[in-house]
C-alpha cells in the first residue's frame, strides 16, 4: 500500500480522536463555549438545490467551505436502506471534505423525502442517472469546478457509483465502499448466512434458507417454475428464522418484480465501461458483503482496470466501524444510526483524493 501522506495521516489523527456523530451540544452548552472558542480555519456553507432526471424533480444540499472557487465535489449515492440525506452516514463527509477543499452534494433518493417520482424498486439505472443529473446540474454553479465532479456510495451506493461512472464521461471519479463485485443475489445469500450464524442457527437452518432464497431466484431468471418455488418459500415460512432472511412469504412475476431487476445487475459488467480513477474499499469484518470473493474478483481482472484502486482495511465492518458487535451490525433498528469510524478509511479516502488532484491541503490564515 503507498503510504500514506501527511495530510491523509492528520485526517485520520482527527477523526480518530473524537466520535464525527456526536450529539448536538445543547444551546446552554454552546453559550458557555463560546467564552474559549476560536474561529474554525474552515466554514462550512450549506444551500438547498432542486434539480431535474427528467420530469422527475430531485432535492439535495450542497455542503461547501465558505471560502475558495473552482472547488471539486464529490455526489453522494445513498445505502438500500437509508434514501434521505440527513443521515448519519454521511456526516464524516460533510465533516471532513470541505476541509480538503472538497464540496458535497447529498440528494433525497426519488421518492423520499422532498425529492419526487416513484421508487426505483431495483432500478439501478434510474437512481445512477438521478447522480449523473445532479453532476450536470453542480457544472453550472459558479464556484463549482465541472471537470471535478465525482460519484461516492456506500454498499448499494457503491454499485450505483460505479454505474454512474459508466454512464457519463462527465464524472471525474468514482468511491465504492463495501460495495460487492457480486450479484445482487449473491450477496443477500452470503449476507443472510451470515446473520443466522450470528443467530445461533445450525447449519441445516442455513442451507434451507439458502435453498428458498435460490428458489425463488431461480424463478425470477426463468430457471424454476412458480409451484416448486413456491413450496420452497412455504416450507420456510414456517421456520423461526424465516424473518430473518429478508424474504415475502410471496413473489412477483419476473416481469413485474423489482429484485428481478437487481439480479440481473453485474458489477463486474459494469467496471469494464468505468475509466475514470476509482477507489473500492472494503471492510474485513464484513457479515453483510463477500469482500474475499469480491477482492479476488478484482484481482483476477486486476490487468483490464488500471485505473481500480483496492483496500481491504482490517476490523472494519459493511460502515466502516470498528466498535459493533456482530450482533449490532446486523440489527434493522440500529443500520441508520451506524456510521465510519475507522481511522484507517478516513486515511485512505484523503490520501487517495488528493493523489487524484481533488483533496488539497486545508488553507492556513
Amino acid at each position: 500500500m503507498r503510504r500514506l501522506n501527511g495530510l491523509a495521516a492528520a485526517v485520520a489523527m482527527m477523526l480518530a480522536g473524537s466520535s464525527a456523530f456526536a450529539a448536538e451540544t445543547a444551546p446552554q452548552q454552546t453559550n458557555i463555549a463560546a467564552a474559549w472558542n476560536a474561529p474554525a480555519t474552515t466554514t462550512v456553507v450549506s444551500s438547498e438545490r432542486t434539480f431535474y432526471n427528467g420530469a422527475t424533480p430531485l432535492s439535495g444540499t450542497l455542503f461547501a467551505p465558505a471560502t475558495g472557487q473552482n472547488l471539486p465535489v464529490v455526489v453522494v449515492f445513498h445505502a438500500a436502506t437509508i434514501a434521505t440525506r440527513d443521515q448519519p452516514l454521511y456526516r464524516h463527509l460533510v465533516q471532513m471534505l470541505p476541509a480538503l477543499g472538497v464540496a458535497v452534494f447529498i440528494f433525497d433518493r426519488r421518492g423520499s423525502g422532498k425529492s419526487g417520482g416513484a421508487p426505483a424498486d431495483g432500478d439501478y439505472e434510474a437512481l445512477a442517472d438521478d447522480g449523473i443529473a445532479a453532476l450536470h446540474m453542480l457544472t453550472h454553479e459558479p464556484r463549482i469546478d465541472p471537470k471535478r465532479i465525482g460519484f461516492w456510495g456506500l454498499s448499494q451506493g457503491g454499485w450505483i457509483s460505479l454505474l454512474a461512472a459508466s454512464r457519463t464521461h462527465d464524472a471525474a471519479f468514482a468511491v465504492a465502499i463495501s460495495a460487492p463485485m457480486t450479484t445482487p443475489d449473491v450477496q443477500m445469500i452470503f449476507a443472510t448466512s451470515n446473520i443466522l450464524r450470528i443467530k445461533g442457527y445450525s447449519q441445516a437452518d442455513i442451507d434451507e434458507a439458502v435453498a428458498a432464497r435460490k428458489a425463488v431466484d431461480d424463478f425470477e431468471r426463468g430457471k424454476l417454475d412458480r409451484k416448486s418455488a413456491q413450496a420452497r418459500v412455504d416450507a420456510a415460512s414456517t421456520k423461526p428464522w424465516f424473518p430473518l432472511i429478508y424474504m415475502s412469504k410471496t413473489f412477483h412475476d419476473p416481469d413485474q418484480s423489482g429484485w428481478a431487476k437487481e439480479i440481473r445487475h453485474d458489477p463486474l459488467a459494469t467496471l469494464d465501461q468505468v475509466k475514470v480513477p476509482t477507489l473500492v474499499i472494503y471492510g474485513a469484518a464484513d457479515p453483510w458483503v463477500p469482500a474475499k470473493l469480491s477482492v479476488e474478483a478484482l484481482t483476477a481482472s486486476a490487468a483490464r482496470h488500471p485505473n481500480i484502486t483496492t483496500r481491504v482495511i482490517a476490523g472494519a465492518d459493511h460502515d466502516m466501524m470498528l466498535s459493533a458487535s456482530p450482533a449490532a451490525q446486523i440489527d434493522p433498528a440500529g443500520l441508520k444510526a451506524q456510521a465510519p469510524e475507522a481511522p484507517e478509511y478516513f486515511a485512505i479516502l484523503a490520501s487517495w483524493l488528493t493523489a487524484q488532484g481533488i483533496a488539497r491541503a486545508p488553507s492556513a490564515h
